[in-house]
């Protein structure tokens, strides 16, 4: 293994020692040291490769969104070929409801992010913002393409339906999370409103 792989593969080991703390305990008990017990290895290793804990927290938000993009792109694939708009907002939404291990996760661990800003908005009030404004740029792009094919009413306004679309499927993540509902209930209210925008 060459040095640079394996400072990559320190780094990620690392990295997701945090997102495992952030999902079953939230960051507020993601210390530099607690991370370190969770990736089994030394405090000092930690502090080598992340010198801030900002450092870490942000390195690991990447991780979490390439995760996510992953996800996003085994549904969009599975949706059908060719991808059609429809197909893609169904999938891209579906997907980050938390219906699964794997959704639940991310949702879990992303909520935890948002806790911190609210906290702390100075350390994540930049970063934190990157994730949803490229779903809502694709979401919207998929709406227009719909809208030139005759799916989607052409009086409607792309990014402010790809907006509320993905503030709903936020909240009914949410709303899963905090057992109000569960991931089935959701996925039909989601349908529901989707079929609302494309027709049945």
């Amino acid at each position: 293994m060459t040095a640079r792989v394996e400072h990559e593969e320190r780094r990620r080991q690392i990295a997701e020692a945090l997102l495992r703390i952030a999902d079953t305990q939230g960051l507020q008990s993601a210390s530099m040291r607690a991370v370190a017990a969770e990736a089994g290895v030394s405090l000092r290793l930690v502090q080598y490769y992340f010198t801030t804990k900002e450092g870490l927290l942000l390195d690991a938000l990447e991780r979490l969104g390439t995760q996510l993009q992953a996800r996003m792109a085994e549904w969009i694939t599975a949706a059908g070929t060719p991808p059609t708009p429809r197909g893609n907002v169904t999938a891209v939404l579906s997907c980050i409801l938390p219906t699964d291990a794997e959704s639940r996760r991310i949702t879990r661990t992303y909520a935890a992010y948002y806790a911190l800003v609210l906290n702390d908005p100075e350390v994540l009030a930049k970063h934190g913002a990157a994730q949803p404004d490229l779903l809502e740029g694709f979401l919207a792009k998929q709406i227009r393409a719909a809208q030139e094919a005759g799916e989607v009413d052409a009086a409607r306004n792309p990014e402010m339906t790809a907006a509320g679309l993905l503030a709903m499927v936020n909240g009914l993540g949410s709303s899963v999370l905090g057992g109000q509902r569960d991931g089935e209930a959701a996925l039909a209210i989601l349908r529901h409103h989707l079929e609302e925008l494309f027709g049945e």
